[in-house]
């Protein structure tokens, strides 16, 4: 059983829901990042996404464009974040999911990341297509990595019974069509797509794009096993820049979403 099976698995038996930060890797720079990523495993995080800076984000929003822009620009490459995974590895278990496009991973190769060692336990690819998400998934499950595949509600249920039979760790369910962004409210489409997943498979659903508030992580936990919180996280580091006090920043930001952990210590959060 993968890492992140066994997270969910361990939240299944509390009877809890997940928590899922996102932060693009090497922004504002990689010794930061991964403090902010040690702060958010210590404060309730489940799993946490690593963004691979990409030149071509089509998924994200502008919030996320630009935080992949500044890593770049600070020379920030797939093979920096792999090995930012590894170090954040050797001081915490909370699983670790590399959210990236197919380019980057291809051109660093799929045998070259199976054998990089412990640190990633799930590749979240936003642009593979169905006939390379089976080879692809095949692959990784060798080496206990999850194919962390997207669905939305405009797919089809023709293909997210494809989608469905090739994922593994859990589906990430897009809130609403279009790209990363923090909303005002949560979209009313979001639970009619993790209910027709629930018909194709068993795997946990997690909800992301758009969600930014302590009373939206709430209502996605009402129909959904996570909640995944990217834009609004990455906007603190972005208004705190490389001078100002990111990893704070992010901690009193976080007590915010999960306001329980104040009180009761992420071990008891709900």
């Amino acid at each position: 059983m993968s890492r992140i099976a066994e997270k969910f698995a361990e939240m299944r038996s509390l009877g809890r829901k997940g928590f899922i930060p996102f932060i693009t890797a090497g922004d504002p720079d990689l010794a930061t990042s991964f403090e902010i990523a040690l702060k958010l495993a210590e404060h309730g995080a489940d799993v946490i996404e690593l963004g691979v800076p990409f030149s071509d984000p089509m998924a994200d929003g502008p919030t996320i464009q630009r935080s992949s822009a500044r890593a770049l620009e600070r020379g920030t490459t797939f093979t920096d974040v792999v090995a930012l995974a590894a170090r954040i590895r050797e001081r915490t278990d909370v699983p670790l999911v590399l959210f990236t496009y197919y380019n980057p991973f291809l051109r660093f190769g799929i045998e070259e990341f199976c054998q990089s060692g412990p640190g990633i336990d799930g590749v979240l690819l936003t642009d593979v297509i169905e006939m390379e998400a089976g080879s692809i998934s095949n692959r990784l499950s060798q080496n206990d990595i999850d194919l962390i595949s997207l669905v939305a509600p405009t797919t089809s249920d023709q293909r997210l019974e494809n989608i469905c039979r090739n994922a593994r760790g859990f589906i990430y369910a897009v809130s609403r069509a279009g790209v990363t962004g923090v909303q005002s409210e949560t979209s009313s489409q979001a639970e009619i797509l993790v209910n027709r997943v629930r018909q194709f498979t068993d795997l946990p659903v997690a909800v992301g794009f758009g969600i930014s508030t302590a009373e939206q992580i709430g209502e996605v936990w009402r129909y959904a096993d996570a909640a995944v919180v990217g834009s609004a996280i990455v906007a603190e580091i972005e208004r705190t820049g490389r001078e100002g006090d990111c990893v704070g920043r992010i901690e009193a930001f976080v007590r915010q979403l999960l306001p329980q952990f104040a009180k009761t210590g992420s071990e008891n959060y709900s």
